[in-house]
């Protein structure tokens, strides 16, 4: 099982992980608001402003300090897990 950063030393399973989107469309806002309500949602932004959203296969909404970008890449294995430059 391989594990990325989500920032701030929060880890998630890459295994689990469906999709990584952006938070400003209103669809994301709503699905954010579901999940909070739900008791789905896991906050690993630290009080930062949401960046991107993860969503996992057992529909936790995960949501992140970081760029889609940054995420994206550590799933593909492209960008190292430090935590050094966050947010």
């Amino acid at each position: 099982m391989k594990f990325i950063s989500a920032g701030y030393g929060n880890m998630v399973s890459s295994d689990r992980v469906i999709s990584v989107v952006g938070a400003e469309t209103s669809p994301i806002k709503r699905l954010i608001s579901d999940a909070k309500d739900a008791g789905r949602a896991i906050d690993v932004t630290c009080g930062k402003k949401t960046k991107a959203v993860i969503i996992t296969d057992s529909d936790h909404v995960i949501l992140s300090a970081l760029p889609v970008e940054k995420l994206t890449a550590r799933l593909n294995g492209t960008e190292t897990d430090s935590d050094e430059d966050e947010a």
